[in-house]
This record gives C-alpha cells, sequence and structure tokens, in this order.
C-alpha cells in the first residue's frame, strides 16, 4: 500500500520546511490558561501535597516506559541517522530525567518498595501507551513533529509547577529538579528535531496532518495525565 503524504512536491513555492511544520504544531498545539486546573491550582498553592506524591510514583513509570519507546523508534529509525539521533538523544533525556525524579520521590519519603508496589492510575499511563503505539506503527519523523509540540508545551507547565513548589510549598531544590529538567528550553534537541524532519521531508517521510493529529492527541493525554492526578 503506497505511503499518504502531504508535503508538497519539491520546487513548489508551498513546499513545506521543517521550521515551519515545527513551529506551526508547536503554536496550534499550545494549551490554553484553563485547559489545565490542577496546574493553576498547584501554582496558587491550593493543591494538596499528596498530589506531588502521586505524580512521582505516576511519573516514575511513565519515564520509564517512554523511554523504552523512544529507544524503539531511534532502531526503526536506523536507516535515517538524523532521525533516529533525536529519540537517541530524547531516550538519553529520560535516563537524565529519571535521575532527577528521585529528588522529589525522596522528598515525598518514597523508596523502592513504594516505586514498585504502586498501582497506576489508568489517566496518568494513557500518555506513554499512546507513545509505544506511534513507536510501533507510526512514521519516525512524524513522531518527532509530536513530541516536539508536546514537549514545548510540557516545558510551560514544569516551569510553573517549579516555581510554585519553592515559592508555595517549600520543597528543596533537589525535588524541584524533574520539573527544572523539562522547564528549560533543550537547543540541542531542538536542532536535533529540526535535522530530523528536515530528512524526513527531503526522504518523503513526513505527511504533516499524521503529525498533527499525533500531537493532538499527546497533547490530550497530558491533559488527562494532569487531570487524573487531580482525582
Amino acid at each position: 500500500m503506497a505511503r499518504e503524504n502531504d508535503a508538497s512536491a519539491p520546487g513548489r513555492a508551498d513546499t513545506p520546511t521543517a521550521d515551519g511544520i515545527l513551529a506551526a504544531t508547536v503554536r496550534e498545539q499550545a494549551p490554553g490558561a484553563a485547559d489545565i486546573p490542577l496546574v493553576a491550582r498547584i501554582a496558587a498553592g491550593e493543591a494538596p501535597r499528596e498530589v506531588f506524591t502521586v505524580l512521582a510514583l505516576e511519573q516514575h513509570q511513565i519515564i520509564t516506559a517512554d523511554r523504552g519507546s523512544f529507544r524503539h523508534l531511534a532502531r526503526r529509525a536506523d536507516g535515517d541517522p538524523p532521525v533516529a539521533a533525536f529519540f537517541e538523544a530524547v531516550a538519553e533525556g529520560e535516563s537524565m530525567a529519571l535521575g532527577a525524579l528521585s529528588g522529589l520521590e525522596e522528598t515525598c519519603g518514597l523508596d523502592a518498595d513504594a516505586l514498585r508496589e504502586h498501582e497506576p492510575r489508568a489517566g496518568c499511563q494513557a500518555y506513554p501507551s499512546y507513545v509505544a503505539r506511534l513507536a510501533l506503527e507510526a512514521e519516525p519523523a512524524d513522531v518527532v513533529i509530536a513530541l516536539t509540540a508536546n514537549f514545548a508545551a510540557r516545558g510551560g507547565c514544569c516551569a510553573t509547577v517549579a516555581h510554585a513548589l519553592r515559592s508555595r510549598y517549600g520543597f528543596p531544590d533537589a525535588a524541584c529538579a524533574f520539573f527544572d529538567f523539562f522547564a528549560e528550553p533543550a537547543a540541542e534537541l531542538a536542532v536535533l528535531a529540526q535535522a530530523a524532519v528536515r530528512h524526513g521531508l527531503d526522504a518523503s517521510r513526513v505527511t504533516p496532518r499524521l503529525a498533527h493529529r499525533y500531537g493532538r492527541l499527546l497533547q490530550e493525554y497530558e491533559l488527562m495525565f494532569w487531570t487524573a492526578l487531580a482525582e
């Protein structure tokens, strides 16, 4: 079956560019201020501290799952080095995030037994489940676009939470490290994303319509995560 492709033919004035596709997807899928009520409550210091314990428990499983999915995407893109490089970097970032999460786990009094025995919430784990689906069947270059939009939206949430943990809840820096990690724009990752999407366009392996769909669903699952935490 021929793969559908929405990209314009080379040489036309309306041919999409990597920068244009990434910028448009990030802009179109940025969440509104009212989309994540729990983050607003955290920013105001109104969320119960127990929320952060559940967040640490759920994120431990999410990061582990996502890292495996990104490694699988890197293997699937083995013949496309720029695309594989993006997913290798993202997988390595998940390892770093898991290390940063340990500060929050310790502050919340979580040990290895608590992490192992935690029964996850379906709403929180919908995101990594969908990432695993994309890892199995989606075109890797399209996933690069979707993830770039989602990471940009997540960065704003994490910056808000990191500030609130210090100013509203009195958490130590070590407990905020996980949110600090995602709050900072990753310039190197942005360069890798541009190279990956550029390669995908050159190889006719980018379908903007599908990439947009993947990004939209990732963002909706991200919102579902925050909603499930508040339950």
